[in-house]
């Protein structure tokens, strides 16, 4: 399958790069799922419009995708997943079946591509950050169903010795021919980071990593490996491309760590936002506008807003269910007069952690999360 699929990505950014635009004759699409509903970036990505959402699970067809390939066809019959390295004592090879049949655990939390509301860096700061100019919809919840990572860590007889785990996709055509980030073993080691079988308590789709991906709670949508092949357990700092050049907050206010070009993006910051198109059209009078907050420090205890440029703050309602590693919904009711207006958000979390109202530029727009002005145009 995949050679095919890789085949029609590398055709279209050929294209793409003469500046010409062609269909390919027979090629397959580069997703399983619909793309319409979505903001496409490029040929491998769908970002989604978090104004079509109505629930606290985003339906799947509504979940965004962020691919460093064309999303994988692979046979459930046909997968293997090795686990081997110098910090194991019995590598593995465990088929899909195999992984069934061990302890399994559910997890609800949010997604989060490290690159939501890049953007913003360049409309709100004036300091354009490189890469795909993702806005607000790098994001989604789930219901994530799996083995938990350190029951396959075990049963492969990890040493004590074990410093990192490197979680390696199957997606040939990203860099390295397999997209991978490893983990410190504290956070392989946490018994809420998974190996996914299941979302939103169905089988998990192919867009989103079949048969097998990675859940790590709280960290940027790098470390969640799709379509999962391979684990390597070593016993010193596995370092690669995406925690040293990629995947990594560069600039003056982050000082290089090992052998990183700067502070290695891992875990998520604390966001808001409006779930209204940006920018918005509404008519005059009152409406109750609804929002998503979330932190890796869940769950969310406050979420505040200002129709006044933030001389003025009111309490949002924040809607059950409220959890650990949750998006929390929240609403507000807004007396709307004709004209132009913005709306800020900036949510608090458990730990007592508040949105910034700025943030310092990093090259690659990782983390954006200042306060939102959200721009709303209200006619009568």
């Amino acid at each position: 399958m995949s050679s095919n699929r890789r085949n029609f990505l590398k055709t279209v950014e050929s294209i793409s790069l003469l500046g010409g635009c062609a269909e390919v004759e027979g090629a397959p699409d580069p997703f399983f799922k619909d793309p319409a509903p979505f903001v496409q970036h490029g040929t491998a990505n769908l970002e989604s419009k978090l104004e079509n959402q109505e629930s606290f699970l985003t339906p799947v067809d509504q979940f965004f995708v962020r691919n460093h390939d064309v999303s994988l066809d692979i046979l459930v019959d046909n997968y293997h997943l090795t686990v081997e390295g110098n910090a194991i004592e019995t590598p593995l090879s465990l088929s899909f079946e195999d992984l069934r049949a061990m302890p399994n655990r559910t997890v609800f939390s949010y997604l989060e591509f490290g690159g939501n509301q890049r953007a913003f860096f360049g409309s709100l700061l004036g300091q354009i950050a490189t890469g795909t100019q993702w806005k607000r919809g790098a994001v989604g919840m789930a219901e994530w169903t799996g083995v938990p990572l350190p029951e396959v860590l075990q049963a492969a007889g990890i040493r004590d010795s074990a410093v990192s785990v490197q979680l390696i996709g199957m997606d040939q055509g990203a860099p390295e021919g397999g997209f991978r980030l490893p983990l410190p073993l504290n956070k392989a080691m946490d018994p809420d980071t998974l190996l996914v079988l299941r979302m939103n308590g169905s089988p998990l789709p192919k867009d989103h990593g079949a048969p097998v991906r990675a859940l790590v709670p709280e960290w940027v949508g790098s470390s969640n490996a799709k379509w999962l092949g391979r684990i390597e357990v070593s016993d010193t700092q596995i370092w690669s491309r995406n925690n040293t050049t990629s995947y990594v907050l560069i600039g003056d206010d982050y000082p290089p760590e090992g052998q990183a070009n700067g502070q290695v993006a891992n875990k998520q910051s604390i966001k808001s936002t409006l779930a209204l198109p940006w920018p918005a059209a509404l008519r005059s009078g009152v409406h109750r506008i609804y929002g998503y907050a979330y932190s890796p420090d869940g769950p969310i205890m406050q979420v505040r807003w200002s129709d006044d440029g933030g001389s003025t703050w009111n309490d949002a309602t924040l809607l059950e269910p409220r959890m650990r590693y949750g998006w929390t919904r929240f609403e507000l009711d807004w007396n709307a007069a004709p004209g132009p207006h913005t709306i800020i958000t900036s949510a608090v979390d458990a730990p007592g952690i508040e949105q910034p109202d700025t943030i310092p530029h990093n090259e690659k727009g990782y983390r954006f999360n200042m306060r939102l002005p959200h721009p709303i145009q209200v006619v009568r």
